[in-house]
C-alpha cells in the first residue's frame, strides 16, 4: 500500500510517497514557488538520487499535477502509476477546538476549515487549496488531514485560556491552540522509548526550534501548556516573529509612525526575531558565523533566542512538576549547538547539565542523540522529528479503520525495534564528518 503525504503552503507543496508494506519512503520532494514566476520541483526517489526541474505551477492542483508526473516518470519516479496510490494525508495548520485527531476528510470537515481560516490566515487557505487541488488529481482515494493543533487538546483550561474578557472565547474562539503537534506527538513518543518508560507515565519539555519555534510542556505523555498561542506568533523568539512581548508596543508604534494593521502584522511576523534584531540575518548559521567573527548584534540574537528558550524551560519543567527529559528537535534544535549550549547553561540546579563535547558533535537528522552528562538527573535528547511519518501511519489507521486518539493508538516509532532505513543509510556520512558522534547515539532502554 503507498501512501502520499502533502503539506501545501502559500507557495509550496511538500510531499512523502511511503510504502506501508516496506515500511519505507519511496520519494520525498518539494515545489516551489507555486503560484510565482519560477517555481520548480526538487524530488528524490530512492536509489535514484536527486532530480530538479523549472516548471511553471501558476496553482496547486498544477504544482500536484507535476508531483504526480514526477513520481511516475520511468527515469526518476518512484511508482508505476497514480493508482498505486492508495491513500492521501493533508497537514492542516488549524484544527480549532473542532478535532482532537486526525480525520477523514469530507465536505464538512473541509466546511469547518474554511470557517476556521480566520484563525490561520497565512495557513489554512493554503491548505485548503491543496486538499481540493489533490482531490482532483486523485478523485478515487481517500483523503485525510492532520492538524497541527489536535496534539494540544489535551492541554488544560488554566493553559489554554487568556485572562481576556470570557466573551471574546465563547464567542470569537481566542484562547490557546498551540502549533507543531505533529513533531511533539513523535518526539514525545520517541523520548519515551528511549528512556524506558510508558509514555503516559513520562514528563517532558520538547523545544522545537527553526524559523517557526515552540516549546511543549508535556504531563503524563499529555501536552499541557505550549509557547505558541491563539497564533503562531507568541512565544519563543524565532527567524522572523517577535514572539512575546507587550501587546502595547504595537498601539505605541503605529500611534507614532501612522503604521496600519496590517503594516503591524506584517512587521511581527516577517521583520521581528532574530531577523529585526540582526537587521540582516535569519539563518542561524549566517548568525553564528557573524558572531565568531565579533558581531555584536549577532551575539546578542543568539543571547535573547538562547534566554527564551532556557526561560520557557524552566517555567514548564516546574508547571508539570519535574521532567525526565529535555528534548530538541527541528531544524535548529538537531543542528544547532550553539543554540543548544545557550538555551541550558546555568541548568545544573534543575539537574540539566549538557556535555559540550557531545553537544559539539551531535549534528545529524539522522539519529537520535544524548547530549547529557552521564551524571544529569534530566536527560537531554536530540531527536530528529519526523512528522511525515505521523502522517502517514494516521492516515493508513483511518484507511484501514484502526485509528483512535493517541492515547488508545499506538504507532510503529514507540517500538523498542522501530527502525527508519533512510535514515540509517544516510547515517554514515554523518559518522564520518562528526567524529565521536557514534558514541553519543541514544538507545531505547
Amino acid at each position: 500500500m503507498v501512501i502520499l503525504t502533502l503539506n501545501c503552503g502559500s507557495s509550496s507543496v511538500k510531499y512523502q510517497v511511503y510504502d506501508w508494506r516496506k515500511k519505507s519512503a519511496l520519494a520525498t520532494g518539494i515545489v516551489e514557488r507555486v503560484t510565482q514566476p519560477g517555481s520548480f520541483i526538487k524530488h528524490k526517489a530512492r536509489g535514484k538520487g536527486e532530480y530538479n526541474l523549472n516548471r511553471e505551477c501558476p496553482n496547486h492542483e498544477i504544482a500536484i499535477r507535476l508531483i504526480m508526473d514526477t513520481l511516475v516518470d520511468p527515469q526518476v519516479g518512484a511508482i508505476g502509476n497514480v493508482n498505486e496510490i492508495m491513500a492521501v494525508g493533508h497537514r492542516v495548520v488549524h484544527g480549532g477546538e473542532k478535532f482532537s485527531q486526525s480525520v477523514t476528510i469530507t465536505p464538512e470537515v473541509i466546511t469547518t476549515f474554511e470557517e476556521l481560516q480566520g484563525l490561520a490566515p497565512l495557513h489554512n487557505p493554503a491548505n485548503i487549496t491543496g486538499i481540493r487541488a489533490a482531490q482532483a488529481v486523485l478523485p478515487k482515494v481517500r483523503h485525510c488531514a492532520v492538524m497541527d493543533t489536535a496534539w494540544h487538546q489535551t492541554m488544560p483550561p488554566e493553559s489554554y485560556l487568556y485572562a481576556l474578557p470570557y466573551e471574546w472565547y465563547t464567542r470569537y474562539g481566542v484562547r490557546r491552540y498551540g502549533f507543531h503537534g505533529t513533531s511533539f506527538l513523535y518526539t514525545a513518543k520517541r523520548a519515551a522509548v528511549l528512556l524506558g518508560k510508558d509514555p503516559f507515565q513520562t514528563n517532558l519539555v520538547i523545544a522545537h526550534i527553526g524559523n517557526g519555534s515552540s516549546i511543549n510542556a508535556v504531563k503524563n505523555g499529555l501536552s499541557f501548556d505550549t509557547s505558541m498561542g491563539f497564533t503562531p506568533l507568541e512565544g519563543l523568539v524565532m527567524g522572523t516573529r517577535s514572539g512575546d512581548h507587550d501587546p502595547a508596543i504595537a498601539f505605541y508604534i503605529m500611534k507614532v509612525t501612522g503604521m496600519s494593521n496590517a503594516d503591524m502584522e506584517n512587521a511581527l511576523n516577517k521583520k521581528s526575531g532574530v531577523l529585526g534584531v540582526t537587521e540582516k540575518w535569519v539563518d542561524r548559521r549566517d548568525i553564528e558565523i557573524a558572531a565568531a567573527e565579533g558581531n555584536e548584534r549577532a551575539r546578542l540574537a543568539q543571547a535573547m533566542e538562547g534566554y527564551r528558550i532556557r526561560k520557557y524551560i524552566g517555567s514548564y519543567a516546574a508547571a508539570v512538576g519535574g521532567i525526565d527529559a529535555l528534548v530538541f528537535t527541528a531544524g535548529v534544535g538537531e543542528r544547532g549547538p550553539v543554540t543548544r549550549a545557550i538555551a541550558t547553561q546555568g541548568l545544573e540546579y534543575m539537574g540539566i547539565e549538557v556535555d559540550p563535547e557531545k553537544n559539539r558533535v551531535s549534528m545529524t537528522r539522522n539519529a537520535e542523540t544524548c547530549i547529557s552528562t552521564d551524571r544529569s538527573r534530566v536527560k537531554v535528547f536530540v531527536i530528529p522529528t519526523d512528522e511525515e511519518l505521523v502522517m502517514t501511519e494516521d492516515t493508513y489507521a483511518l484507511e484501514q479503520g484502526t485509528y483512535d486518539v493517541h492515547t488508545n493508538f499506538s504507532y510503529s516509532f514507540q517500538s523498542r525495534d522501530y527502525r527508519n532505513p533512510e535514515r540509517e543509510a544516510d547515517l554514515a556520512r554523518d559518522l564520518e564528518k562528526w567524529k565521536g558522534m557514534d558514541r553519543i547515539l541514544a538507545r531505547p532502554k
